[in-house]
């Protein structure tokens, strides 16, 4: 286990500095323009790009970009976005990460619980009208992309009932009420794709796990349904159903860029679409280097986490 568990982390630091260099050469290949519109920071911006070598070989350039993360951790400066330039990348994407979990976080906890029971709800009704329903909705929410739901969010909960705002609370108090209820339509956006894979999945192993032989040799022997359902069926059901609920996490926070967007979340996610259409590649490497690693690190997490909850697993035990 140890052995394998090396073996993918290597695999994984590779890949990842593969992509990132992939991502620098061809960054490399846009033209560096200083947006004349910032006045007298373009001044500034221009000084931070001559000092740091942008104008160099752009081999010069990659060696130097390597050698400032790992010897000063310096992820480079903002140069195009107005309110950043000459700010440090790496501080403000630790000021812009918390809303960014945070809403990930919240529509987790909201989906986990909900697309579960109706999943396995489905599965003991299955064949019924009840299952044939929540099959129809959740073949639904899973079909609708989540910027489509966030409008239809934004247009009911926000627009026409008035019972949520439209767009997030400014300012950085993200544990007050007033904060909490500003997040909850990009929450509910992210949220009901996932409750529809939850159940979609969940629904799916119940079943296969109800038509067990063990489980008719249970009830052989005096146990109930709810009994066998309870002690048995669900324990084994919820082996594969746990680690997808980190996989299902890290793919809401890579799919909340659009989000943040749309309901003005100031999240990295915001700051990573800013960047790319204001041309600053300094925040793009940082935030490419941010979601490819999460990303990365999720398969190992989901392969590693089988072995410890599935005992009858043995992940290269060979």
């Amino acid at each position: 286990m140890i052995r394998y568990v090396l073996k993918r982390i290597g695999l994984m630091l590779l890949s990842f500095v593969i992509i990132m260099t992939v991502c620098f050469f061809l960054v490399k290949m846009l033209p560096l323009v200083v947006n004349a519109s910032l006045g007298q920071d373009a001044e500034i911006a221009e000084a931070q790009i001559v000092a740091r070598g942008y104008r160099d070989p752009v081999l010069k350039q990659y060696f130097a970009y390597i050698r400032r993360i790992i010897v000063d951790w310096d992820w480079g400066v903002g140069v195009n976005m107005p309110e950043y330039v000459g700010q440090p990348v790496w501080g403000v994407f630790v000021e812009k990460l918390p809303p960014t979990i945070l809403i990930n976080l919240y529509s987790s906890l909201f989906a986990v619980p909900i697309g579960i029971l109706l999943g396995v709800y489905a599965a003991l009704k299955k064949n019924s009208w009840q299952d044939h329903t929540i099959s129809v909705l959740v073949m639904a929410l899973v079909s609708v992309p989540s910027y489509v739901t966030a409008f239809l969010v934004q247009y009911l909960l926000c627009f026409k009932l008035g019972w949520l705002p439209l767009t997030m609370s400014a300012g950085q108090d993200y544990f007050t009420w007033q904060t909490f209820r500003s997040m909850l339509p990009a929450v509910f956006s992210l949220s009901f794709g996932s409750i529809a894979g939850y159940a979609r999945f969940t629904r799916a192993e119940l079943s296969e796990v109800l038509t067990g032989e063990y489980l008719l040799l249970a009830r052989a022997k005096g146990l109930t349904r709810s009994q066998c359902v309870a002690r048995h069926a669900l324990r084994n059901a919820m082996t594969p159903i746990f680690p997808s609920i980190i996989a299902e996490f890290i793919a809401v926070m890579s799919g909340s860029l659009i989000i943040e967007k749309i309901f003005s979340v100031p999240g990295v996610g915001k700051l990573y679409l800013t960047a790319i259409t204001s041309l600053d590649y300094d925040f793009f490497m940082m935030l490419s280097a941010f979601y490819t690693f999460i990303g990365l690190a999720a398969g190992i997490v989901v392969d590693i986490s089988y072995g410890f909850i599935d005992p009858r697993i043995r992940v290269g035990e060979k």
